[in-house]
């Protein structure tokens, strides 16, 4: 297998709720026209550049029409970055699964995944292969030990989702909808019916030109059933958030905390890494497992 550093550097940041109404217009040109966003103190902007990785099979992105997300690389990717000390932020799409890593853990991210992986990094379009001398600071591993991640609560709302794409020629037609869901569907009417039990989740990538969407079942019926597509199965998802406050961006080990066992169980699973709190979709059908699987993970003694 093929592991590409694509040629992007970013940023994770949030958006505070209150100053969401100044970021309106901002946002929407973003996603429109790809302005850049301008500093404000509503704009909480995490201090790490990201790079991102991306898996490839047979000389294609990771990706299938009956999607298993990040199972896929739980073990050759997740697993060993998290025995490295290396924090992950995870971007599952419709089309394919981003793990992000630290620019300053670059160099740690090779020297722990070139025996399994043919790495490839983008330049100016191009895929070059990353030998041994290319790489500042030279292969070695981190040298930290591994630490025992802390086991996080976990909520399992009832909402079900759907994992989505869309034809990015057909944008315009689903724009005045897409508005109206990100920013006008949390007002004060729709706050007050919010319980534990169901979450607001609205998800939107668009990655070189590909496009996914995340949504919940009642905020699909707003969108024009003929534009959105998903798998020819038609699957509904669940999702299990982790993280019973912000989780930070420094602990290592949670990703692979949860996608490790479903790997093990060969269950399907997305996950979103937010600013606050991590998401992993798992098939309605699978619920009742996950659910027993996570109950007897938090049961156990932590390790000495």
């Amino acid at each position: 297998m093929d592991l590409h550093i694509l040629d992007h550097r970013l940023r994770v940041l949030s958006i505070s709720k209150k100053g969401l109404v100044n970021f309106t217009h901002p946002l929407i040109k973003l996603i429109f026209l790809r302005n850049q966003l301008q500093p404000s103190e509503h704009l909480n902007v995490e201090s790490s550049v990201w790079l991102p990785l991306n898996v490839v099979s047979n000389g294609n992105a990771s990706s299938s029409s009956q999607a298993v997300g990040v199972t896929k690389i739980a073990k050759s990717v997740i697993a060993p970055l998290a025995q490295q000390h290396v924090s992950v932020f995870m971007l599952s799409t419709y089309q394919t699964d981003f793990i992000l890593v630290r620019e300053k853990d670059l160099s740690v991210v090779i020297g722990t995944l070139e025996e399994e992986f043919n790495i490839y990094r983008e330049v100016a379009g191009e895929s070059v292969p990353v030998l041994c001398q290319d790489v500042s600071n030279g292969l070695q591993k981190n040298g930290k030990e591994a630490t025992q991640p802390t086991v996080h609560p976990v909520l399992i709302p009832q909402n079900q989702f759907c994992v989505m794409s869309l034809d990015p020629d057909t944008l315009p037609s689903i724009a005045t909808t897409l508005i109206d869901v990100l920013f006008y569907s949390n007002g004060p009417e729709e706050d007050a019916q919010s319980s534990p039990s169901r979450i607001k989740f609205f998800s939107f990538s668009l990655i070189d030109g590909y496009i996914s969407l995340v949504m919940d079942t009642e905020a699909q019926r707003q969108f024009p059933a003929d534009l959105l597509f998903t798998s020819s199965s038609g699957e509904l998802w669940r999702m299990v958030r982790i993280g019973g406050q912000p989780l930070g961006f420094d602990e290592c080990g949670i990703v692979a905390q949860i996608s490790q066992p479903l790997a093990d169980s060969d269950i399907s699973a997305y996950y979103i890494s937010t600013f606050s709190f991590d998401h992993a979709l798992v098939p309605e059908e699978d619920i009742v497992s996950v659910t027993e699987m996570l109950q007897h993970q938090r049961k156990e003694p932590a390790a000495s």
